[in-house]
């Protein structure tokens, strides 16, 4: 079910298992000064949340921000067979299945008549079975919320999750702390390129926080991103 955060801004969440742990996923929702609709990372939605979208206007975009929030973009392709995906440069080599209108290229650093800011958070990698993989992941900035919108690049766990996510999160040093996992900061080698990349995102005006997974910072976002990624990049 949609979850109003701010004016045009909603999420929709459910329960996500990653390697048998519950970390939740979150896509969020966009309205536009022309009423179109923005769905950031879609997930699974059912029958009540499509008709709760249709009350709020016509989702016109769907995009997909990293190599890995993909899952259910197709099904939303066939829901809203009218929207436009954008998505990462690399998401067609990867699922070529899938139809992309508009690839987000690296020079964007605005979309939608300068509603949301974006940028390529570059040099950032997380860490697979198989080895250290980019995540391509673009990030997010709604500026009439002043909310920042991330997907993969920082998680933050509280005590509103199972008591194992809670442990994990205590034994990894993240509990209550926004910022990557310890194995984001083992795989991602080019530390300059993120230095950049969270350089150009302090930039941005934003208070709020929302991560694919984890709890909603609502305050105090930009400092906590900061430190976060002070803590990752050992400045």
């Amino acid at each position: 079910m949609l979850r109003e955060i701010d004016c045009n801004l909603w999420v929709v969440e459910q329960p996500f298992k990653y390697f048998g742990l519950e970390v939740g996923t979150r896509m969020t929702l966009v309205r536009l000064g022309t009423g179109d609709l923005v769905a950031i990372s879609p997930i699974k939605i059912d029958r009540a949340t499509i008709e709760q979208i249709a009350l709020l206007g016509e989702l016109k975009y769907i995009i997909a921000p990293n190599l890995y929030h993909h899952l259910f973009i197709q099904d939303f392709q066939f829901i809203y067979p009218q929207a436009q995906l954008w998505a990462t440069s690399s998401l067609a080599k990867k699922r070529p299945d899938l139809v992309v209108d508009i690839p987000i290229a690296e020079r964007q650093n605005s979309m939608f008549d300068g509603e949301i800011d974006c940028l390529l958070f570059d040099g950032f990698q997380t860490l697979f079975l198989n080895g250290y993989t980019p995540l391509n992941e673009y990030v997010f900035c709604h500026q009439s919320s002043r909310t920042l919108i991330l997907t993969d690049t920082a998680f933050y766990f509280d005590e509103s999750f199972v008591p194992l996510t809670q442990l994990i999160a205590k034994l990894t040093g993240g509990y209550k702390l926004l910022r990557p996992s310890p194995l984001e900061k083992i795989a991602t080698r080019d530390k300059q390129a993120v230095k950049k990349a969270v350089d150009r995102v302090l930039e941005w005006d934003f208070d709020r926080v929302i991560v694919a997974h984890g709890s909603i910072v609502e305050t105090n976002g930009k400092e906590q991103f900061k430190s976060g990624y002070d803590w990752f990049l050992n400045t």
